[in-house]
């Protein structure tokens, strides 16, 4: 079942999951752990044997997944099996995560709690990683508008400024 969990989330394109509070507190310690075996790996060199070693035992993480077959690919028109939710995950993580969290030491997930689920009362939780690209982008949009916000405010302010001279000089006039 973590397996499966620690795929998902890998895979999934918003980098979260909705799942209930207890697996995804037992969810988190078993990522942070691949995490931080690609953070490793990306710190050896290239071709290193023990950076292999670490891909290998991250692969332990996620999902094998079936294997399938796919369609007639090929010049030679040889069956090709379909890639893996696992195999994905894991290139994603030494690819692209272990990139993103290698000068971050630790709590690469986050977990908010949803309330409870109306069926059975599960109280549901998301479980995300931190960093992402969505939360990224929200952080950049607020800055901009605060930037916003501020040069409309400072035109005020020099508008106010300038018709109190005005004001000012028709005074002494």
């Amino acid at each position: 079942m973590l397996r499966n969990l620690a795929t998902s989330l890998i895979n999934s394109r918003e980098e979260r999951i909705v799942t209930t509070l207890p697996k995804a507190k037992e969810l988190r310690p078993f990522v942070e752990r691949a995490i931080t075996l690609s953070r490793r790996a990306r710190s050896l060199e290239d071709g290193d044997a023990r950076a292999l070693h670490l891909r290998r035992q991250a692969a332990g993480f996620f999902h094998a997944g079936n294997m399938t077959v796919a369609s007639l690919t090929g010049r030679r028109g040889q069956l090709r099996p379909e890639r893996t939710a696992g195999v994905a995950a894991l290139r994603r993580l030494f690819n692209e995560l272990g990139e993103r969290y290698k000068d971050r030491p630790g709590g690469y997930t986050r977990i908010l709690k949803l309330g409870h689920r109306d069926g059975d009362a599960a109280e549901l939780a998301i479980i995300e990683l931190v960093d992402n690209p969505r939360e990224i982008e929200a952080v950049a949009a607020e800055k901009k508008r605060k930037s916003a916000g501020k040069k409309k405010g400072s035109k005020k302010a020099a508008k106010t400024e300038s018709t109190a001279d005005t004001d000012n000089a028709d005074q002494s006039e």
